[in-house]
Formats: C-alpha cells, sequence, structure tokens
C-alpha cells in the first residue's frame, strides 16, 4: 500500500500566507527549451536574493505543466537523495540538448521528407521507446506524493474519454492517482501522430490496481494554467468553504513555449481544399494538432488576463511567452543541433523583449509599456516570491516560540 502521508502539506493558508504562488510551464515538445532557458533566469534570480542553495520548488505553492511542461514540473519537484530537486533549473535546457536527439530522432537524406509522411500515415513519428527508459532512469520509483511542491499535470484517457488530472491534492482522496511520475511524464507527452498512446495499471492501496490508457495532456489544455487555479481554488474552498473569491491572493507566473502565429503558414483558400491526409500532414506537421493546441493556450491566457484585470490584480498574473516563431522553431520534434541552439537563443532573446499580454482581437501579443522588459519583470516576480517566503519562515519562526 502506498504511504501517502508523506504528500505536499495543504497550503494553511489563514496561518502562513499571504499569497499562493503558481508555476505553470506550457506543453510543446522540444520547444521546452524556451521555458527552460526563462526557469533558470529566474532561478538565479532567486539565489542572488536568497543564496545558492534556493530551487524553484521551495517558492511555489504549486507547479502545473503540460506534456513537455510535465517533464519540466517532474524535474523540478522530484526529489534527489537528499531530498532536495532532482535537477537545478539551470540544468534543464541541457537535458533538452542532451536528450533531446535520442526522444526525436531526425531522418536525413534527400528522401527525409517522404520517410516521415509515411510514418505519420502509418503510425507515431517516434516510437517513444529512448523517452521511456530515460524517465524511468531518472525518476525511479518516484511517485506523485514525493514531489517537493504540489503539482498538477494534466492528460487524456482514451478509454474512457475523460481527462486524468494528476493532482497532489487529489490523491488523498482519489488514491488510484498516485502513480509513478515516470508514467505520468510519458503519458502526458504522449502527442497523437508523434509519440505512442501509453497503457499502463497503476497498483495502490491494499493491492488494487487502475488502468490508464494516455495521450497528451496537451488535449485537456496545452496551457495548464487555469487547471492549476481550479486546483488551488478547490483546495482553499474546502479548507473554508465561506472563502470568496481568490485571485487577488494568487501570485502565478505562466511560461509559454512559443508559438507561430504571425508567420501565416496557411490561408482559407488552401486549406478549403484539403481532405484528411492535408489537415494532419503539412510540411512535417500537423495543422489541426498545431490549430488546436495553439488556441487552447491562447484563450486560457485571455481567460486569465480578464480574472486578475477585473479583481485589480494584474501584477500578480505574468505570462511570458513569444508568438513569433517560424519555420523549424515552431516545430514541437525538429531536433537537429541548428534549431536546438536556435531555441536556446529564442528564450535568451525572449528575455529582452518587452513584457507582454495578448490582444483578443489580433491574437498577437501586445506589449504592456510600464512593465519594462520580461527580465524587469522576473526580477520583480522574484522579489514578490522571496518576500512571501520571508513572510513564512518567519510565520514559522514565531508560531514555533510560541509553542516552545
Amino acid at each position: 500500500m502506498t504511504n501517502l502521508q508523506s504528500s505536499p502539506p495543504s497550503f494553511n493558508y489563514y496561518n502562513r500566507k499571504k499569497l499562493v504562488t503558481i508555476l505553470s510551464i506550457d506543453g510543446g515538445g522540444i520547444r521546452g527549451i524556451i521555458p527552460a532557458v526563462i526557469l533558470a533566469f529566474l532561478e538565479r534570480l532567486l539565489q542572488e536574493l536568497d543564496g545558492e542553495e534556493v530551487r524553484l520548488a521551495d517558492y511555489f505553492d504549486v507547479i502545473a505543466g503540460t506534456s513537455t511542461g510535465g517533464l519540466i514540473t517532474a524535474m523540478l519537484t522530484a526529489p534527489d537523495d537528499y531530498n532536495r530537486p532532482l535537477y537545478a533549473a539551470k540544468d534543464i535546457t541541457t537535458f533538452y540538448l542532451k536528450h533531446g536527439p535520442q526522444i526525436f530522432p531526425q531522418e536525413r537524406g534527400p528522401l527525409a521528407q517522404l520517410i516521415s509522411f509515411i510514418k505519420a500515415m502509418t503510425g507515431p513519428k517516434y516510437d517513444g521507446k529512448y523517452l521511456r527508459h530515460m524517465l524511468r532512469e531518472k525518476l525511479k520509483e518516484t511517485r506523485l506524493h514525493h514531489t517537493l511542491t504540489n503539482v498538477v499535470i494534466p492528460t487524456f484517457d482514451i478509454k474512457t474519454f475523460q481527462p486524468v488530472i494528476f493532482s497532489s491534492y487529489k490523491i488523498l482522496s482519489y488514491p488510484d492517482l498516485d502513480a509513478k511520475l515516470s508514467d505520468i511524464c510519458i503519458g502526458t507527452s504522449a502527442a497523437p501522430t508523434i509519440l505512442p498512446s501509453f497503457y499502463f495499471q497503476n497498483a495502490f492501496e491494499n493491492g488494487k490496481t487502475r488502468e490508464f490508457n494516455l495521450i497528451d495532456g496537451g488535449i485537456v489544455s496545452t496551457n495548464p494554467t487555469y487547471l492549476a487555479i481550479n486546483e488551488v481554488t478547490k483546495q482553499m474552498m474546502k479548507e473554508n468553504p465561506d472563502y470568496g473569491t481568490i485571485h487577488n491572493k494568487l501570485l502565478v507566473l505562466s511560461i509559454g513555449t512559443g508559438s507561430g502565429k504571425i508567420e501565416q503558414k496557411y490561408n482559407a483558400k488552401t486549406a478549403g481544399k484539403w481532405g484528411l491526409v492535408s489537415w494532419l500532414f503539412q510540411n512535417g506537421s500537423s495543422p489541426i494538432i498545431s490549430v488546436f493546441y495553439e488556441a487552447g493556450a491562447d484563450l486560457v491566457d485571455y481567460q486569465n488576463n480578464i480574472l486578475f484585470q477585473s479583481f485589480r490584480s494584474e501584477d500578480k498574473y505574468l505570462r511570458v511567452q513569444d508568438d513569433s516563431l517560424t519555420g523549424t522553431t515552431a516545430s514541437t520534434d525538429v531536433a537537429t543541433e541548428k534549431n536546438l541552439e536556435n531555441l536556446v537563443k529564442i528564450g535568451q532573446e525572449l528575455l529582452n523583449k518587452p513584457a507582454s499580454r495578448v490582444d483578443p482581437e489580433t491574437g498577437h501579443l501586445k506589449a504592456i509599456p510600464h512593465l519594462g522588459t520580461n527580465a524587469d519583470a522576473l526580477r520583480r516576480f522574484a522579489k514578490q516570491l522571496s518576500d512571501e517566503r520571508k513572510y513564512r519562515r518567519g510565520k514559522d519562526s514565531n508560531q514555533m516560540q510560541e509553542y516552545s
């Protein structure tokens, strides 16, 4: 029977916290390099404020991630042998550069595009064996309840045709969700046409088992920010049913993996002639899947902007995203050396771009002048995180003195 006593603690909001802190990381395959660069910058800022030993998991009450964002979530929150995060944020980019070409091995030569097309028509583009082996080796027996802070990772079960949200807050009520992190990560990354769907059985209390038939969490939400907020809301209402709105009590950082909307890849005249094959495969990617994922991510961002504006707490929500990707950088699986280097560069350049919010009328990002660059906004965000952590440590210290 799985021991759930080591599950991440509940909020104890009224005793310890001014703000509930949330980090959300989008899906996007190999484009996970972009949020990896942003997170390394944020963790470095926090270390400048609070010491070299601190990690992102020390600051966020909840870390949510979809697909590649789910992998990053696991790396930031899974414990090592010393009960500290398995990966520092600065090591995640190196992880992608090292393992990306093996996860997404590239076809080469004059027939590469034809071979990719045939694979897309006959089965998943990649067999996923390397990813499964690597995750099992890195995460070993680590389960959801072992994470160093609360996590939320969405998947979709194609047998029950229902979303499955692997959430730290659910496992006391639903112990069948307390699966191995490796299995959860494989499931949330199983993007249709790219990687195979994933079946596993999870053994939980008293010898019971539950089977899962999972595909990419992006089917549920490419941008899992709102899922994380929902989980927090349910938890806080559970602790105090009379509590009202919480959006002015949240501190949320949402990081995208980039999109390519500025480049007009398709038009209605051309797409109007497409059949099933064309919608599934164009120039090495799937238009229908790309459109579905991109629209979902921006809709979540738009909803969050409206909510935080309505509660006059816009300074508590920061979205870092780039909508100017073109060519192979907009792909989820081009893991050539050149493209990997370009994605690192895009992440670094994103720090110097203006902090922005999505314009619902145009679908493009619109700069918010008073926020400065993304780096400026992240510096202010890091200070808020540091202040919250110091406040909590002071409260904990005072409570210990009271009971001593």
